[in-house]
């Protein structure tokens, strides 16, 4: 990975935030950064991108930002809305598949790192997106292959319905009222279009999963 000279950047530190709704990685990362190099500076660190925007110190140069906060915005929507404040950001994650990782980088992150990551690679990612040269890790060029490569799951209309309609929260019972047909045959359609996409390595194995793929997607708009 890129690891930029820090006597490049601006005399000016450069203004970090920490975005993660679970406070001990939070701080955790903020203890990481701010111990890493003078030219790093964390002046927010929140559990919330509500709690963010209201911040005294938004907008920042660098934002690291948790792509899965519990709050039903579509990352893509932040990472736009970053960018127009002139901040660049690193996209951290747990578990991501390759969707969400392209889907992540096409809206504007400068860097994703997996929390397996070492703090150092972290560190290089802040600095070099905070001077505009990110190159990605060979994990997330995989991933960005990967999705290019991508399977169609061809599901059949019916299913793609029944699918689309459950991810947006009605019920299984509620579902099969709309398509006019049984509660049995709507679990049916949604049973085999999760088989499908899980045939294409994509998880949508629980209602969470699903309604972050199908945001992401366009099937669904957040609340």
């Amino acid at each position: 990975m890129h690891r930029p000279d820090p006597s490049r950047l601006d005399v000016e530190p450069v203004r970090v935030a920490v975005i993660d709704d679970h406070v001990m990685v939070a701080e955790g990362i903020t203890a990481r950064l701010a111990g890493a190099s003078p030219a790093l500076e964390v002046v927010a660190t929140v559990s919330s991108w509500a709690e963010f925007i209201a911040h005294p110190e938004y907008p920042v140069d660098v934002v690291v930002l948790d792509l899965n906060l519990e709050d039903s915005i579509p990352v893509s929507t932040k990472l736009r809305a970053l960018a127009t404040t002139g901040s660049r950001t690193v996209v951290i994650s747990r578990h991501a598949d390759a969707g969400s990782i392209h889907g992540a980088i096409t809206s504007g992150a400068a860097a994703f790192l997996s929390k397996q990551d070492s703090a150092d690679a972290l560190v290089a990612s802040v600095l070099a997106a905070a001077e505009g040269t990110v190159e990605h890790s060979t994990f997330v060029e995989k991933a960005l292959a990967e999705f290019a490569n991508a399977e169609d799951p061809k599901l059949g209309r019916q299913e793609h319905r029944a699918l689309v309609l459950y991810a947006a929260g009605r019920s299984i019972k509620e579902v099969a009222a709309d398509m006019t047909t049984t509660e049995e045959t709507i679990k049916s359609y949604i049973k085999r279009a999760r088989r499908k996409y899980r045939a294409i390595g994509v998880d949508l194995g629980t209602r969470n999963l699903l309604r972050r793929y199908a945001i992401r997607e366009g099937w669904i708009t957040p609340e």
